[in-house]
């Protein structure tokens, strides 16, 4: 059996590929899954994406699945991290809702290759990933009912079906990653100066 070589932080892989290599096979496994789609990407394809060997792969990764679901999984933290981060800078249910959903429109244009994959391949995770996945995108909405329960109760939103407006209000913001083009004429902040600002018309806001 191969030996690993230890050198503290410079730790190799039985194949020889340095451990700090992990994060480029994340980025070659999401670059083809875009191309491809989970399905039709191969350990092959990824492994040589990545400037590693095939069985270098399963040193980090167990299986293909492995790798959607960290991609999955910081996906939804960081949309979650942020819409959080947005909603605390501000004080106003109105000022938060605006802030929340410029940046979850902002994110999903400004990442929206991960994001594709995120909402799009979420059928190839296993059962165990798809609910902790799940988990996030439950949490995801309650900081966006949040706000929406909030703006009524102070009078600032006028909203006859909070759950629906919610289901909106982030779909919308999802959205904006299927259609999404580099090269179009919108950049991801006039997307999301334009969704905040719908967002607000859909809940009343003044």
């Amino acid at each position: 059996m191969a030996q690993v070589a230890r050198t503290g932080a410079g730790r190799r892989t039985p194949s020889g590929e340095p451990r700090a290599a992990g994060a480029g096979l994340v980025e070659a496994a999401r670059n083809a899954f875009a191309e491809k789609g989970f399905h039709g990407t191969t350990t092959r394809d990824i492994a040589s994406a990545a400037g590693m060997s095939p069985a270098a792969v399963y040193v980090h990764h167990p299986t293909k699945e492995s790798l959607l679901f960290q991609i999955s999984e910081h996906g939804h933290r960081a949309i979650l991290d942020s819409i959080r981060a947005a909603v605390d800078e501000h004080e106003t249910p109105t000022d938060q809702l605006r802030a929340l959903v410029w940046t979850f429109a902002q994110r999903h244009a400004a990442h929206h290759t991960s994001a594709r994959i995120v909402y799009y391949e979420a059928a190839a995770l296993t059962p165990e990933h798809r609910a902790q996945t799940d988990a996030l995108a439950t949490e995801i909405s309650e900081v966006v009912l949040g706000v929406l329960r909030a703006g009524i109760a102070a009078g600032e939103f006028s909203c006859d079906d909070v759950a629906l407006a919610g289901r909106s209000i982030a779909g919308m913001g999802v959205d904006v990653a299927r259609w999404y083009d580099d090269t179009g004429s919108w950049t991801p902040e006039q997307i999301a100066d334009h969704q905040a600002q719908t967002a607000l018309r859909m809940v009343g806001a003044g």
